[in-house]
């Protein structure tokens, strides 16, 4: 609680110069509801919490071969379920509307990084060899965390006379936790409701 507490007193100057809040939900990778404010003409900040996609078979598989269970453990299978994401990022946006000729409304280009935590259930099934008896089948359950930085780029479009925005970004997460130096490619597209 005494945490929690000193993250919001550490925060409300931020939130005093907020200009606008947004809200909305993004389609892609992760799946998300998105808040964000802005911190002036350039600068905004970001929250995402959602359901991010597990990774690939190979993936899990790796990390199954190197913390086995039991030294003779041979790696049948995996379900992966459970998926969560949590995403904090900065942003510096330009005013590029005039680029583009656009008469009405406003285009935004920016840049963003940010932390991204991500979480993953995976269901294990192994078997141990033994040749004098029958292949019995086991289950181990395991949490995959992720965590590190992630960069990104998009463009946003917010309407003149709706308090609505439109945006498409591209980006990648960097793992430094768990599984150092792993890759992740993300985007996704949304639509944020001003107020």
């Amino acid at each position: 609680m005494k945490k929690l507490l000193f993250l919001i007193l550490a925060f409300s100057p931020f939130f005093s110069y907020a200009q606008q809040h947004q809200l909305g939900l993004r389609l892609g990778e992760p799946f998300s509801i998105t808040y964000k404010t802005d911190l002036d003409d350039r600068f905004s900040v970001e929250g995402l919490i959602g359901r991010g996609s597990p990774n690939s078979a190979a993936y899990y598989r790796r990390a199954f071969e190197n913390n086995r269970p039991l030294s003779s453990a041979v790696y049948q299978g995996h379900t992966a379920s459970d998926a969560f994401s949590l995403n904090a990022r900065v942003a510096y946006h330009e005013d590029i509307t005039s680029e583009f000729d656009i008469t009405e409304g406003t285009l935004l280009a920016y840049v963003g990084v940010g932390a991204q935590l991500r979480s993953v259930r995976t269901n294990y099934v192994y078997f141990t060899p033994n040749p004098a008896e029958q292949t019995v089948y086991r289950n181990e359950s395991r949490t995959n965390i992720d965590l590190g930085p992630e960069g990104y780029i998009g463009s946003e479009y917010i309407f003149q006379d709706l308090p609505m925005s439109v945006f498409a970004e591209v980006g990648l997460f960097l793992e430094l936790i768990d599984r150092p130096g792993h890759l992740k490619l993300q985007g996704g597209i949304g639509v944020r409701y001003l107020f």
